[in-house]
This record gives C-alpha cells, sequence and structure tokens, in this order.
C-alpha cells in the first residue's frame, strides 16, 4: 500500500509540474543533459524572409480595425477625399415619397403608446420590489 501511495504521489507531482510548464511556457526548461538540444527554426540563418508577411499582416489587422470601428460606430460617418464618390440620399429627394398621412401619425401615436404601457407594465412585473403607488385612499390590498 505504501508503494502505491508514493507511486500515486509521484504522478500527482508530475501532473502539477506539467501543468505548471503548459501555463507559464516564458519560464522555459531546465536540463542538465548536455545530449539534448532543439532547434530555432526562427532565427537560423536558412529561415525564410518574414518581413515583408510581417508588413502584410500589419497592414491587414489596421485594414480590420478600421473597418471594425466604422461597424461599431456607424455614428462616425464615412469621410472619403475622392471627388467622384458621391451617395444619393432616398429620403430627401424630390421624387421621395410623401410625409405620412393623419391617420398613420394617429395609429402610430397609439401604437407607441400602447408599446410604452406595455414596457411599464414588463417592468412592474420585474421588479415587484418597486411596489404600487396610487392616490385614491380607497384601494387596499392584503
Amino acid at each position: 500500500e505504501a508503494k502505491e501511495r508514493a507511486k500515486i504521489l509521484a504522478e500527482a507531482a508530475a501532473l502539477k509540474q506539467l501543468a505548471s510548464d503548459y501555463m507559464h511556457p516564458e519560464v522555459g526548461v531546465k536540463t542538465t543533459d548536455p545530449t539534448l538540444f532543439g532547434r530555432n527554426y526562427f532565427n537560423r540563418y536558412s529561415a525564410p524572409e518574414t518581413e515583408d508577411e510581417r508588413a502584410e499582416i500589419l497592414a491587414e489587422a489596421a485594414a480590420l480595425k478600421k473597418s471594425a470601428v466604422a461597424y461599431m460606430h456607424p455614428e462616425v460617418g464615412v469621410c472619403s477625399e475622392d471627388a467622384t464618390l458621391f451617395g444619393r440620399n432616398y429620403f430627401e429627394r424630390a421624387s421621395a415619397p410623401d410625409v405620412e398621412s393623419m391617420e398613420e401619425a394617429e395609429e402610430k401615436a397609439k401604437i407607441l403608446a400602447e408599446a410604452a404601457a406595455l414596457k411599464k407594465s414588463a417592468a412592474a412585473y420585474m421588479h415587484p420590489e418597486v411596489g404600487v403607488k396610487t392616490t385614491d385612499p380607497a384601494l387596499f390590498g392584503r
């Protein structure tokens, strides 16, 4: 039983060392055996040139960042220096459809009022700790 326990503790120590090595690669590998060695494939003289690739990757990363910022912040707008670029405003042109009619405006106001009432009801349902406020003294609850 003592041998088995020692074996389990040795395995646990080895697993702990592996986990530590995996989580901290900056520590490096320490060895005392002179026959062990490693080869660096990135800094050798016969390694392919990576400066062009690095510049290309950095340019692509900058373009992706610019695209992501433009996507996440549409309020910034589009800046262009090319005089041949233009856009068409479909909302303020002469052939644009007329402004909504009075009936449509009334229906829209009714729908928005119903939506506000539903929002208020949902907020009251989701937050029962707020309580109910009333001005009628005849109202009471158990």
